[in-house]
């Protein structure tokens, strides 16, 4: 966020890994960190599905690359535990 209110034009950005993912890996990934299955949590309910016409989303990083040097420096996986964690600290606090 730095680098963009340090350009000279303003300009959007895509901050994004260039990778895409399902919501049912972000959930394996979030309670394997627990150490739970996360098919004992989680209700799926094909209503909330995405339409049909949606094929793929994903982040394109590339002008945030080529304009301001930017790369993530975070794994998907590794920014699911800091949220873990986040959570479990304040349930604990």
């Amino acid at each position: 966020m730095w680098l963009m209110m340090q350009q000279t034009q303003p300009d959007d950005y895509v901050v994004a890994t260039g990778r895409t993912t399902t919501v049912r890996d972000m959930c394996e990934i979030a309670f394997r960190h627990v150490d739970l299955n996360y098919r004992d949590y989680v209700v799926i309910d094909p209503a909330y599905f995405r339409p049909a016409e949606v094929d793929v989303l994903l982040g394109n990083p590339g002008k945030a690359k080529q304009g301001l040097g930017w790369a993530p420096k975070t794994s998907l996986e590794a920014l699911i535990v800091m949220m873990v964690e986040a959570d479990l600290r304040r349930l604990a606090a």
